[in-house]
């Protein structure tokens, strides 16, 4: 079982928690061959730094097929090579300005409307791959110093939305509640766990913590309990 990890910064610090370590040491004890990669994706040259519902949207819907985008992979290159691909966005993603009553599929503009229509395109593609397992994270927060009480608001309204609708029980999506982890139910990322109270990166102790319930979702997906374990590993 191959597995590929594509993250930005927030999800190298989830990654530094001790997940491969963690992997390896799952299967030492059970006798299992579960290999882990991470890939900074998208590449901050030539695509640029940005892994939001609009560029997933972008490389792997729009200009999916055999060739690169960007010199980033589509899904047709990645499932060739990987049995579970696990994908996220980093805390930016957080910043929802309030809907326009125009929804655009195509837009890079962060609100519900085109993210819903984002995430629905997505799901379609992804089903286009039914042999290959998806497993992806809610959020990431920010901390309240970094963020408006309506953007946190809307943030929160979109990955319920993620977790209750646009996610399918018996279907090869599952979700990690990262957003979950990093709020406790609330709209912020804790302080505690933040890198600071304006910068909106986990901070290592929160890393070691959740790292292994990251590692025990992708288990539970693998042998099968990915629709009945809880959606944060915990």
């Amino acid at each position: 079982m191959n597995i590929l990890f594509l993250h930005h910064s927030t999800g190298q610090v989830i990654w530094e928690g001790g997940v491969p370590d963690l992997i390896d040491q799952y299967n030492n004890n059970h006798g299992t061959s579960y290999f882990i990669e991470a890939q900074e994706f998208p590449k901050d040259y030539p695509y640029g730094w940005s892994n939001y519902p609009y560029d997933y949207w972008n490389i792997w819907v729009e200009h999916a097929g055999e060739e690169p985008f960007m010199d980033e992979p589509t899904l047709e290159i990645l499932t060739q090579d990987y049995q579970m691909i696990i994908w996220k966005h980093c805390f930016p993603v957080s910043d929802i300005e309030g809907n326009s009553g125009e929804a655009d599929v195509s837009s890079d503009v962060k609100s519900i409307e085109n993210y819903q229509l984002q995430y629905l395109a997505l799901k379609e593609k992804i089903y286009e791959f039914p042999e290959t397992l998806f497993i992806v994270w809610t959020g990431a927060a920010q901390v309240r110093g970094a963020t408006t009480k309506e953007n946190a608001q809307r943030a929160q309204k979109f990955f319920k939305w993620v977790k209750e609708e646009w996610d399918q029980p018996g279907d090869n999506i599952y979700i990690w509640d990262f957003f979950q982890l990093e709020t406790e139910g609330g709209f912020y990322l804790k302080n505690q766990y933040a890198a600071s109270s304006d910068d909106s990166h986990p901070n290592y102790e929160f890393a070691e913590r959740v790292a292994p319930l990251l590692v025990q979702r992708i288990v539970d997906v693998i042998e099968g309990r990915g629709d009945e374990g809880s959606l944060t590993g915990e």
